[in-house]
Formats: C-alpha cells, structure tokens, sequence
C-alpha cells in the first residue's frame, strides 16, 4: 500500500527524472541555440565545436532520467534499489560536475538528488 511519504518520494524522483530529461534536451538538440547556451554559459564558437560531446553527454543524462522512471514504476525490492541506485550517480555526478566544471551544478543536480535519496529512504 502507498504511503503519502512514498507517493511524494517518487513524485519527487520522477521531478529528478524530468529535470534530466530536461538536461538531455538541451544538451542533445539544443546546444547551440541561445537558451542553452546561456544555461551552460557557452559561447557560440564553443558550442559549436562541441556539439557532438554535448550530446553524448545528454545521452547519459537520458539514461540517468531513464532509470529513475524504471525505479519509480517498479514495484519493490527493484524499485526501491534503482531509485537508490539512480540517485547516488546523479548525485555523484553532479559532485563530479561541481568539482570540475562550476559549483552550480552542486545545487542544481547534487544537492537535490541526496534530498529526494533521502525522501525515498525515509519512505521505506
């Protein structure tokens, strides 16, 4: 039986799978338009030269959202063991991402992934 603590962990695991879903779009199909080039802070040169890492890297964010979606329509033990497994990487990404690229990454994809891990561990 669902809990309002578990259907509000996976509507927010499901808002984290949007997001990335978000991200691939961007990085995927938009990369070089002036909307997602003032999200990344990229000039046009740049963005043009790297259109094809872009979107490689929006893949990965595609299989991130992917993932999150599988854990939050699956029933449990799986379920509950891909939402965990998901947000740890999209939280270590974004660590990653933080330490190497910008700080806003830690805000934007860090800090909310281990908010909703924990939303989705205090609902079990």
């Amino acid at each position: 039986m669902l809990t309002d603590m578990s259907i509000v962990a996976t509507l927010a695991v499901l808002a984290i799978a949007a997001l990335h879903f978000y991200i691939l779009v961007l990085e995927m199909f938009l990369w070089t338009t002036p909307r997602a080039r003032a999200s990344f802070g990229t000039t046009t040169e740049f963005a043009a030269s790297t259109k094809a890492l872009a979107a490689n890297q929006g893949l990965y964010n595609g299989f991130l959202a992917a993932g999150l979606v599988w854990g939050a329509v699956t029933a449990d033990p799986v379920g509950f063991q891909a939402k965990v497994f998901f947000l740890v990487c999209v939280a270590v990404a974004g660590a990653y991402g933080a330490a190497t690229s910008s700080r806003r990454i830690l805000f934007i994809q860090a800090v909310p992934a281990l908010l909703v891990l924990a939303l989705v561990v205090a609902a079990r």
